[in-house]
C-alpha cells in the first residue's frame, strides 16, 4: 500500500504555491485571448514558392495599416496563421488584402481559411464563455452539496477551483492563446475532476460505515489506493487520447489538448492531495457521517 498522506503537507504547500502564482499571473499578466474573443481576422495562407517566409510578410502587413498583426508559421513550412486587429470595418477587406499580397509577392499563395469576428460578436463570444463556466461550475457544486455531507463537498469545491485557476495560470504563464476550445476544454475539466474525486470520495464514505475503528487519516489513505488502479488506467488512457491529439491533431487542436493535458494531471493530482487532507482536517468519522444521514431522514 502507498503511503500518499505522508506527502500531504509537502503537496498542500506546493498547490498553495502554485494557486497563489496563478492568481498573481491572471491578475497582472493576464490571457491571451483570441479573434474569438477580441474580434479582428485570421487566415490561413499557404504559399507556392520558397521564398516567401514570416520576415517577407511582416514586412506586406506592416504597409496596410490593420492594427496589430501576428504572423507565424502554422502546420507545414510554407503554411503561415495571420491574426489581425483589424480597425478597417469595411466588407470587402480581405479582398484589400489579397490585391496588396499579389502586388508584393505575387499570385503565388492561397487563402485556406479565413475567420471574421466582429467587435460586438467577440464581446457577446466573451461573455457567453463565462457564463457556461460559471453555471457548470455552480451545478457541480449544487450536485455535490445534496450528493456528499458537507464536509466532502468543501474539499470537492476547492480541489476544482485548484484544476482551474492553475490550468488558467499556465495558459497565461505561457501566453497561450485562449479561444472557444480552450473554453471547452476548461468545461471538460471541471467534469473529470469531479468525477475522480467522487469516486475516491463514495470509496471513503464507505469504508467510513464500514470501519469504525480507523481514523480519517489512515482512512483516506486506505480509500485511495483502492481506487488507485481505476484512477490509473483511466487517467492513462485519457493522456494517451490527448497527447495524439497533441502531437498529431494539428496547430488548431493543439491548444484544446494542452488544456486538457494540464487538466487530467491536475484533476488526478487534486483528488488525492487537496480533496482528501480536506476530510483529514476536519476530522471527518463515522459520526459525522450516521449524523448526516439521520438529519437528512
Amino acid at each position: 500500500m502507498i503511503n500518499f498522506n505522508k506527502f500531504y503537507k509537502s503537496f498542500s504547500i506546493v498547490s498553495t504555491l502554485l494557486v497563489a502564482i496563478s492568481i498573481i499571473l491572471l491578475s497582472f499578466k493576464g490571457l491571451n485571448f483570441g479573434i474569438d474573443f477580441k474580434g479582428g481576422t485570421l487566415i490561413e495562407l499557404r504559399t507556392q514558392d520558397n521564398q516567401t517566409n514570416v520576415a517577407t510578410l511582416r514586412g506586406v502587413f506592416s504597409k496596410m495599416n490593420l492594427g496589430d498583426v501576428n504572423i507565424k508559421k502554422f502546420g507545414q513550412d510554407n503554411d503561415y496563421l495571420i491574426k489581425i486587429e483589424k480597425k478597417d470595418t469595411s466588407s470587402n477587406i480581405i479582398e484589400l488584402i489579397k490585391e496588396d499580397l499579389i502586388n508584393s509577392i505575387g499570385e503565388n499563395f492561397t487563402f485556406r481559411r479565413v475567420e471574421n469576428v466582429g467587435p460586438k460578436v467577440s464581446s457577446e463570444l466573451l461573455k457567453s464563455g463565462i457564463t457556461a463556466i460559471l453555471l457548470s461550475l455552480g451545478a457541480m457544486l449544487f450536485y455535490i452539496w445534496i450528493r456528499f455531507e458537507w464536509q466532502f463537498s468543501l474539499g470537492a469545491i476547492i480541489a476544482l477551483f485548484h484544476d482551474v485557476l492553475i490550468t488558467l495560470g499556465l495558459f497565461s504563464l505561457l501566453n497561450l492563446e485562449i479561444n472557444l476550445s480552450i473554453v471547452a476544454a476548461v468545461l471538460t475539466i471541471v467534469g473529470y475532476s469531479m468525477n475522480d474525486t467522487v469516486v475516491i470520495f463514495d470509496r471513503v464514505r464507505e469504508n467510513l460505515r464500514k470501519y469504525s475503528d480507523i481514523k480519517i487519516f489512515d482512512l483516506t489513505n486506505k480509500s485511495i489506493n483502492e481506487t488507485l488502479s481505476r484512477t490509473l488506467i483511466t487517467s492513462i488512457t485519457t493522456l494517451l487520447a490527448l497527447l495524439s491529439i497533441y502531437l498529431f491533431g494539428g496547430e488548431i487542436l493543439k491548444g484544446f489538448s494542452l488544456a486538457m493535458i494540464f487538466g487530467v494531471i491536475f484533476g488526478t493530482y487534486s483528488s488525492i492531495y487537496i480533496a482528501n487532507p480536506i476530510l483529514v482536517k476536519l476530522r471527518v468519522s463515522q459520526k459525522t457521517i450516521l449524523k448526516e444521514e439521520a438529519e437528512n431522514n
